[in-house]
């Protein structure tokens, strides 16, 4: 074979297991676990869950980490340096490009992939009507405020806190 075709299917190769990894990197990124007070798993729901009553003391602002990642954004962000590093230079050059766009592409990906799994959240602190003191952390997306009324939902899996 000519060099000019080798140099096709080799691009055609590539461009392939680029195309392969990148799906799969999406298809696994699509399940997010959440730690919102809003959102129930399918088994946690038709459950009978304790309800405790309170009043929020303090709120303070966290990030939530997801426990950790995938591994798909550096697969991902690797196949796509590749493929991008395979369209510069030609023989020993092509290949240092091909590799250098591969780890590079790879450090991106990790990097978009751990931005990815972050959720601000709250750390809310609340005193039940009983007297005992409470601290739950879930995501920001309930809007609470510092002495409002509040339910602590638990029984069913997380425990979550709720305006009245």
């Amino acid at each position: 074979m000519t060099s000019k075709v080798l140099s096709a299917v080799r691009v055609a190769n590539v461009s392939l297991i680029a195309i392969g990894l990148v799906a799969t990197a999406m298809i696994s990124g699509c399940a997010k676990p959440s730690a919102s007070a809003n959102v129930y798993t399918y088994g946690q729901t038709q459950r009978e869950q304790l309800v405790r009553l309170g009043t929020v003391i303090s709120i303070r602002a966290i990030v939530i980490q997801k426990d950790q990642t995938t591994g798909a954004g550096a697969i991902a962000g690797a196949a796509v340096g590749g493929v991008a590093g395979n369209a510069v230079g030609q023989g020993n050059g092509n290949t240092l490009a091909i590799v250098g766009g591969a780890i590079l592409g790879a450090l991106a990906g990790n990097v978009i992939e751990d931005q990815a799994g972050k959720r601000d959240g709250y750390e809310i602190t609340v005193r039940l009507d009983n007297g005992e003191m409470r601290v739950i952390a879930q995501e920001a997306d309930v809007p609470l405020t510092v002495n409002q009324r509040v339910q602590i939902i638990s029984g069913a899996g997380p425990t979550r806190v709720t305006p009245l």
